[in-house]
């Protein structure tokens, strides 16, 4: 038996009390994902990304690791709710413009000493005036800085589109503007190098582009690590007490850790691992975090069909954003149909096998997106759920 058979062997008799669709994580795999991650952070503190987990008692679990320290959450709202979950060092990864949300931030003191909101224009620092709405409470702030690639005089752009701040004299300005702004306090720097961090390297099938890929990320690698650092001497001029400088994700933990400037490290994808994380040079994880479709016909030889499993992930449309049949190996999409949003037809000689009833098990694409259509995870040790927990979603909270 291989090892993706004995799985699907636990799998199936950890959940054959349970009807799918159902969604499960592997809690050897998962805590085995996270050591990984500590190991290769090399002793710089891992924050985890919560967009990525999207379950409080997935994130209590980690955090009551080794090596973990802190959330990086998605949305202000989030923020609130996870700092007065008790969650008390709360970084709000993106800019915001709730201003009820920043109303509440400012006039309450709890969230306010837990939050740290993400800014990289005065104009973001004028709304969040505006909201205060009475409140007085410092907010705390953080600057990004913008980490793509710029090449031929930036006629060429690797990378995200996300923060205006990309040299040291911009991000010290903007520093300057958030020091001389009463009410605010800079106590971060983020710099999330995407094209490195969440860009596989290495393409089954396609060596050329996987080699042009590891090309870039190096030379992305190298010019990110001089510019950073002297960023940071630039922000630490106006800002000697700055708390943290973050940097990396799960694809480039060790490569970010290994710079003197970054003080933590932003990791999440890593402890679910989804299909976008298995094409990487860097480290191979484990698939912790499935999800069950039954059959529900078998509309010939060779054919299945199980119910929904279209659970397409967010960013550029393509085929890797789509889950895949996972286990039992040999199944395939039909190119005709593809994953369906009430029925999905799949191909295989294993399809032969299955039975009315029977659970395929699928990885999805991205990491905590599964969490947005599954109320509950349930736990698996060995062959048995050992818990049942909610997600965001089972506990009410749609952020985004």
């Amino acid at each position: 038996m291989t090892a993706r058979a004995a799985d699907r062997a636990r799998y199936d008799r950890a959940t054959a009390h349970l009807d799918a669709p159902v969604a499960i994580v592997d809690l050897e795999a998962f805590d085995a994902n996270a050591d990984d991650l500590v190991r290769r952070a090399g002793g710089k503190p891992v924050r985890v990304a919560s967009k990525s987990v999207r379950c409080r008692a997935l994130l209590e679990r980690v955090l009551a690791r080794d090596g973990f320290q802190g959330v990086m959450s998605f949305t202000l709202p989030e923020s609130l709710w996870l700092a007065r979950s008790g969650f008390d060092d709360v970084l709000l990864a993106y800019p915001s413009a709730d201003r009820a949300a920043f109303a509440e931030l400012a006039g309450d003191p709890k969230p306010a000493a837990a939050v740290t909101v993400m800014v990289d224009d005065p104009a973001q620092l004028d709304l969040i005036d505006a909201a205060r709405d009475g409140g007085r409470e410092v907010v705390r702030v953080c600057l990004e800085l913008d980490t793509s690639l710029r090449l031929f005089g930036g006629r060429l752009r690797v990378g995200a589109r996300r923060s205006p701040l990309h040299s040291p004299a911009q991000v010290a300005d903007m520093a300057r503007a958030v020091a001389r702004r009463p009410g605010f306090r800079l106590v971060g720097l983020m710099a999330y190098e995407g094209h490195v961090a969440g860009v596989g390297d290495a393409v089954a099938g396609r060596p050329l582009r996987s080699r042009a890929v590891r090309l870039m990320q190096a030379a992305a690698r190298r010019e990110l690590a001089e510019r950073r650092a002297a960023v940071v001497r630039a922000v630490r001029a106006v800002a000697p007490d700055l708390e943290f400088v973050n940097g990396g994700g799960t694809g480039s933990v060790q490569h970010t850790a290994a710079e003197d400037a970054v003080t933590e490290i932003a990791a999440g994808s890593g402890l679910y691992v989804p299909r976008l994380f298995d094409h990487y040079t860097s480290f191979r994880g484990r698939p912790a975090a499935l999800f069950a479709q039954p059959v529900v016909r078998r509309p010939g030889v060779g054919v299945v069909t199980v119910l929904g499993g279209g659970y397409p992930a967010s960013g550029a449309a393509g085929p890797d954003r789509l889950p895949v049949p996972y286990l039992p190996e040999g199944l395939r999409y039909d190119a005709q149909e593809g994953p369906g949003e009430v029925q999905t037809p799949l191909l295989g000689t294993p399809a032969d096998d299955l039975l009315i009833g029977d659970k395929v098990w699928f990885r999805h694409a991205k990491a905590g997106e599964l969490c947005e259509r599954f109320d509950v995870l349930h736990l698996v040790e060995g062959d048995r759920v050992t818990a049942t927990v909610p997600t965001y979603r089972g506990e009410g909270r749609t952020f985004l």
